[in-house]
C-alpha cells in the first residue's frame, strides 16, 4: 500500500473540497492514486460539486453604486479573499450594485432581476454559473439604498479593493437645493465619518429601544454603587446617557475632521457652502461578513490528525 502523505491529502481536499478524513479514506481506499480516490469521493457524495453550498461564505465585496440623487450598496460573499481579487468577481459585484440601484433595498427583488453578465436567468443563477467556474460558494447576502428628491447621494469605501469595491461601503443622504459639488463634498466627508466610527444609528429616535434600556440599566446598576442618593443618582444617568448617545448616534457624534462640532451641526454649517440650507436624511453602511459566523481551522493541525498512524 502506498504511503498516504499529508501533502496528498492536502491536495486531495482542495480538488474535492471533501473532509479531511474522508480524503485520507479515500487514498487508503485507491492505494494512494489520486484519480481514483476523486472518483471514489465522487460516487459516494462527498466531492465537491455536492458541497459547495454547505461552506461558509464570509469574504468577498461590497459594492457601492450611485446616480446623482441615488444611491446603492451589495454584499456579495465569496469564501476567500482571492476570489475577491478576481477580475471576473469584481466586474459582477459592479454590475451588480449599478442594478441595485432599481431594486429600493430589496435583496430578494435584486437575485431576481436580470443577470448583469449577458447569460439567461437572473442575477441568482448569475452567481451559480460564477460558483460553477469559480469553485467557490457565493451569496448575494443583503442590498441598502437611498434616495432624495432634491440633493445628494455620496458614497465612500474603505479597504478599497478596485473602484466602488472594497470590504466598507457608506451611503449619506442630503437634501437641499443648494449647489450639488459642496453637498457631495460634504456628504462624501460624512460617509467618511461614518465608516470610522460605525454609529448605531442616525438620531437618537432611531435607536433601539431594547438596547438603550439596557444600557440605561448597566449605569444604574454601577451608579447605585456609589452609594448617592436616589435624586443624584437620576441626574448621574441622565449625564451618562447624554455621553452614550454622543459615542453611538451619527448626528451626535463629535465630527472626526472637526471634533469642535457634532456631525449634525457639520451638516447644518455646510449651508454656507451650498449656498441653501441642507438636511441629513439619512445613511446606509455595509461592512463585509458582518455577523457571519466563520469557524477557523488550524490546518496543520488537522493534517497531523488525519494522517498520524499514515
Amino acid at each position: 500500500m502506498a504511503a498516504i502523505t499529508a501533502a496528498s491529502v492536502k491536495e486531495l481536499r482542495e480538488k474535492s473540497g471533501a473532509g479531511m478524513m474522508d480524503c485520507k479514506k479515500a487514498l487508503a481506499e485507491n492505494d494512494g492514486n489520486m484519480e481514483a480516490a476523486m472518483d471514489w469521493l465522487r460516487a459516494k457524495g462527498i466531492a465537491k460539486a455536492g458541497k459547495k453550498a454547505g461552506r461558509v461564505a464570509a469574504d468577498g465585496l461590497v459594492g457601492v453604486a450611485t446616480d446623482g440623487s441615488q444611491g446603492a450598496l451589495v454584499e456579495v460573499n465569496a469564501e476567500t479573499d482571492f476570489v475577491a481579487r478576481n477580475e471576473g468577481f469584481q466586474k459582477a459585484v459592479k454590475d451588480i450594485a449599478t442594478a441595485a440601484l432599481s431594486a429600493d433595498g430589496d435583496v430578494e427583488k435584486l437575485a431576481a432581476m436580470s443577470a448583469t453578465d449577458g447569460g439567461d436567468g437572473s442575477i441568482s443563477d448569475q452567481l451559480q454559473r460564477m460558483i460553477a467556474k469559480i469553485g467557490e460558494n457565493m451569496a448575494l447576502r443583503r442590498t441598502e439604498a437611498l434616495s432624495v428628491d432634491k440633493g445628494v447621494v455620496a458614497s465612500y469605501v474603505h479597504s478599497v479593493t478596485a473602484d466602488g469595491l472594497g470590504k466598507i461601503g457608506v451611503l449619506v443622504a442630503l437634501e437641499s437645493d443648494g449647489d450639488a459639488s459642496a453637498l457631495e463634498e460634504v456628504a462624501r466627508k460624512v460617509a467618511m465619518h461614518v465608516a470610522a466610527t460605525n454609529p448605531l444609528s442616525a438620531t437618537v429616535e432611531e435607536l433601539d429601544a431594547e438596547e438603550v434600556e439596557r444600557e440605561k440599566q448597566v449605569l444604574t446598576d454601577q451608579a447605585r454603587e456609589s452609594g448617592k442618593p436616589d435624586n443624584v443618582i437620576e441626574k448621574m444617568i441622565e449625564g451618562r446617557m447624554k455621553k452614550y448617545f454622543k459615542e453611538v448616534v451619527l448626528l451626535e457624534q463629535a465630527f472626526v475632521m472637526d471634533p469642535d462640532v457634532s456631525v449634525g451641526q457639520y451638516i447644518e454649517n455646510a449651508k454656507a457652502q451650498a449656498g441653501a440650507p441642507v438636511k441629513f436624511k439619512g445613511f446606509r453602511m455595509l461592512r463585509l461578513g458582518d455577523g457571519i459566523e466563520k469557524e477557523e481551522e488550524d490546518f496543520a493541525a488537522e493534517v497531523a490528525a488525519a494522517t498520524k498512524g499514515g
